[in-house]
């Protein structure tokens, strides 16, 4: 357990960080971008409400584990049936190839507006190798302090940004004034609240707490303080890019669409807040895609490692050198390369949105479920009426949000 002073918290504290900041990556900066370009500071709230349903999220996982002693994964396994395994397998693998394009693609992007000598291709293949590496030779300890550094300059470069161009007090008078749902932007609100904080990466969570040696329900308050400090400042990052879309882009009646737009907006932040401004603005991009990908190489690979492990049934320990785990790294980091040289996936796109809408509603289902049952969490640990009801929420948000993205995707295809 910490010492009960600050320097303790912030050396037990990492868990959260890295798992809060993986799963923010270039669509959740696009998504909050393009919905504060179009409806200004009214709609910066949902990023905060956004974290709030993360945390939650999270926090069943945590609950979860820390209560069985078993992660999610074996949870559903062994609770569930063997299909929802098998089925959630067949996920992982198409997911990975999936996510790991756009990823790739992404940092090449970030890493082009700060250096263009590469190209976006030649530097999204250069992130995936040099982050495997990383990877393989160190373990969860050099990923996590890593992981710290991209936070940093991350946050310090946005939000200092966000700082820069609105004083903050103004910014949040007119947070509360002006909160509303303006008229169209309901669908793009979804997609800013869903966004915020991950999907699969979050089962990373449950791999990364024991990898700091928290076992037992004695360390439930202190993921609960990791998480929360975490996805607190994720809704400050979702929140300081959608009041830079409003300032920027709003004012001046500029609409920002896709990864290309976010760097233009940086660009127009030039014109605002000065150089300075505009290359702090492409570095803290840069670490937002970056978190994500090394996060995703380092965190998603014990899934797999997990399921081999659960179908050998002999007591393998998954960590970072097993072979399943680095195999899976491998299908991530190499594999998605070939995404990269396609201009317009407009099927993989689609494909990527219908993987990404269906997992959201299964995981705050399940956790609803089985968190409620005091004969597998036991009394002490069993979901209260608050967690409940908001898990109940999270699961009606995505599953209306995985609607909206299914029938978007699927009507593109009849098109």
């Amino acid at each position: 357990m910490p010492e009960r002073d600050l320097r303790g918290w912030l050396r037990v504290l990492g868990p959260g960080l890295a798992v809060a900041a993986t799963g923010v990556g270039a669509g959740d900066v696009v998504a909050a971008a393009v919905a504060g370009s179009r409806f200004g500071i009214a709609v910066a709230w949902a990023a905060i409400i956004g974290a709030v349903f993360k945390f939650v999220l999270n926090e069943g996982i945590a609950r979860w584990q820390l209560s069985t002693g078993t992660t999610l994964l074996e949870g559903w396994a062994t609770r569930l049936g063997r299909p929802v395994q098998i089925v959630f397998l067949a996920y992982l693998i198409l997911w990975g190839f999936f996510v790991g394009g756009a990823l790739m693609s992404a940092c090449g992007l970030a890493a082009h507006a700060i250096a263009p000598a590469l190209s976006v291709r030649s530097w999204g293949a250069l992130h995936s190798i040099v982050f495997a590496a990383l990877v393989l030779v160190g373990g969860y300890g050099p990923f996590e302090r890593f992981v710290k550094i991209l936070i940093a300059a991350m946050f310090v470069a946005l939000i200092g940004c966000a700082a820069v161009v609105q004083p903050p007090l103004l910014t949040l008078q007119q947070i509360i004034g002006e909160a509303g749902i303006p008229t169209g932007s309901a669908r793009l609100l979804l997609g800013v609240v869903g966004g915020v904080g991950g999907t699969v990466t979050m089962l990373s969570y449950g791999y990364w707490i024991r990898e700091k040696g928290w076992r037992g329900r004695e360390w439930y308050r202190v993921a609960r303080v990791d998480l929360a400090v975490a996805y607190g400042l994720t809704g400050l990052f979702g929140l300081a890019v959608m009041v830079l879309a409003a300032v920027v882009l709003h004012a001046e009646g500029v609409v920002v669409e896709g990864s290309s737009g976010v760097i233009r907006m940086g660009t127009m932040l030039g014109a605002v807040a000065g150089p300075i401004g505009e290359w702090a603005f492409r570095l803290g991009f840069w670490a937002a895609v970056a978190t994500s990908m090394v996060g995703v190489w380092q965190g998603v690979p014990y899934l797999f490692a997990d399921f081999v492990a659960q179908r050998k049934g002999d007591g393998t320990i998954v960590d970072t050198r097993s072979r399943p785990y680095r195999g899976f790294l491998l299908w991530l980091c190499l594999p998605p390369m070939l995404l990269l040289w396609f201009e317009r996936p407009v099927q993989i796109i689609l494909l990527y949105s219908i993987l990404g809408a269906v997992f959201m509603p299964f995981l705050a289902g399940t956790l609803l479920y089985m968190n409620r049952k005091i004969e597998w969490v036991g009394a002490e640990m069993r979901s209260g009426w608050l967690s409940s009801a908001l898990l109940t929420l999270a699961l009606v948000l995505f599953g209306a949000l995985g609607w909206f993205s299914i029938a978007k995707a699927l009507a593109s295809l009849a098109r």
